[in-house]
C-alpha cells in the first residue's frame, strides 16, 4: 500500500533537516526572520555618518575665510588710497579670467599666458636641478671623502638669496629668460642634495653588510638597496625644490621683465590696478597649492609611510 504525504506551500521554504537533526533545529529561512532581527541586521549593515567630523572639517576653513574677507573689507574700508573691496576684486576677476588667453603684444597678455610662461621656466629649471642634485645628492651621501669634500661648499653657497645670483646669470647667459631658469636650478638644487644625502647616509648598516657579503655591485648596490630606502628622503627634497622654485620664478620675473605671472605683478603696478596684483596673488598661492597637491600624491604613490603637509 503506497501511502502519499503532502506538504504545505510553506514547508517548501523550510531547509530541509540533516540525518538526526529535527526540522526544528534547522536553521531558519532569512526571509521568515522575525521584524525585529531585519531591522538588527539591516541598522548593522548601515554606517552611521559623522555629522561632528564632518562640520569639524568644513566650518574650520570657512571661518578662516571668513575672517580674510571680514578683514579685507575693513581695510578697503577705512584706506583713501582706493584699495580694492573683495566684491570689486571678484567682478574684476570675472572680467580677467573671461579671456585668460589673449594676446595682444609680447606685453600684453592674458593671465593664462604668464601664469604657463612661469610654469616653463620652472620645469626647465627645476628638471635640470633633478637631474643634476639628485645623482649628486646619492654621491655625497655614498662616499665619505666626497661629502667632506663638498658640505663646506654647499654649507657656504645655501644660505645665499636666490636673487642674489639673478646677476649672475644676467652676465654669463646675455639674456633675461635663461637667468630666470638659471636662478630656478640653483635654488632648487640645495634641498634636493642635502635631503638625498642624509637619506643615503641614514640607510641601516646591516643592509650596507648584507650587500658587502652577498659581493653586490656599486650599480645593485645603488638600485636594490639605496634606491628604494631614500626615495622618500628625495621626494621630500623635491617638494620643498618645487616650493622655492615657484616663489623666486615670482621674483625673478619683476626684476627680468617678460612674460611671467611676476611680470604681470608689477606691470599691474606700474598702471596702479591694484585689483589685479591682489588677483595674481591668489593665482600665485592656488598654483603652489596645486603644485605642493601634486608632489604630495606623488610621495605617497612612491612610499609606505603617509605623506603629511
Amino acid at each position: 500500500m503506497v501511502s502519499a504525504v503532502f506538504h504545505s506551500p510553506l514547508d517548501t521554504s523550510l531547509p530541509v533537516p540533516r540525518a538526526g537533526e529535527s526540522r526544528a533545529q534547522a536553521a531558519p529561512h532569512p526571509g521568515l526572520l522575525p521584524a525585529t532581527e531585519k531591522q538588527e541586521k539591516e541598522q548593522g549593515q548601515r554606517t552611521p555618518i559623522d555629522l561632528r567630523a564632518f562640520w569639524m572639517r568644513v566650518l574650520p576653513p570657512l571661518a578662516g575665510f571668513g575672517l580674510l574677507l571680514l578683514i579685507w573689507e575693513v581695510v578697503a574700508m577705512k584706506s583713501t588710497t582706493g584699495f580694492p573691496t573683495p566684491m570689486a576684486t571678484w567682478q574684476q576677476a570675472v572680467t580677467v579670467f573671461s579671456d585668460p588667453f589673449y594676446s595682444k603684444g609680447p606685453n600684453d597678455q592674458g593671465v593664462g599666458w604668464n601664469v604657463l610662461s612661469s610654469l616653463q621656466r620652472v620645469a626647465l629649471g627645476f628638471g635640470l636641478a633633478a637631474l643634476v642634485g639628485i645623482p649628486a645628492g646619492f654621491a655625497i651621501g655614498r662616499f665619505e671623502f666626497l661629502s667632506r669634500m663638498f658640505n663646506p661648499l654647499i654649507s657656504l653657497l645655501r644660505p645665499v638669496s636666490p636673487l642674489a645670483w639673478l646677476p649672475i646669470g644676467l652676465l654669463v647667459f646675455k639674456g633675461a629668460n635663461p637667468a630666470a631658469i638659471w636662478t630656478i636650478f640653483i635654488c632648487s638644487i640645495w634641498p634636493m642634495i642635502i635631503n638625498t644625502a642624509v637619506g643615503v647616509q641614514r640607510v641601516p648598516t646591516d643592509y650596507m653588510n648584507v650587500a658587502k657579503v652577498l659581493n653586490l655591485s656599486e650599480w645593485k648596490i645603488l638600485t636594490k638597496i639605496l634606491f628604494p630606502a631614500v626615495l622618500p628622503y628625495t621626494l621630500t627634497g623635491v617638494r620643498l625644490a618645487v616650493g622655492t622654485a615657484w616663489l623666486v620664478i615670482v621674483a625673478a620675473e619683476m626684476l627680468t621683465g617678460g612674460v611671467g605671472i611676476g611680470f604681470w605683478v608689477w606691470d599691474e603696478w606700474n598702471n596702479l590696478n591694484v585689483a589685479n596684483i591682489i588677483i595674481a596673488i591668489f593665482v600665485i598661492g592656488i598654483v603652489g597649492l596645486v603644485l605642493e597637491f601634486a608632489l604630495i600624491k606623488l610621495a605617497t604613490a612612491f612610499t609606505f609611510e603617509e605623506v603629511k603637509h
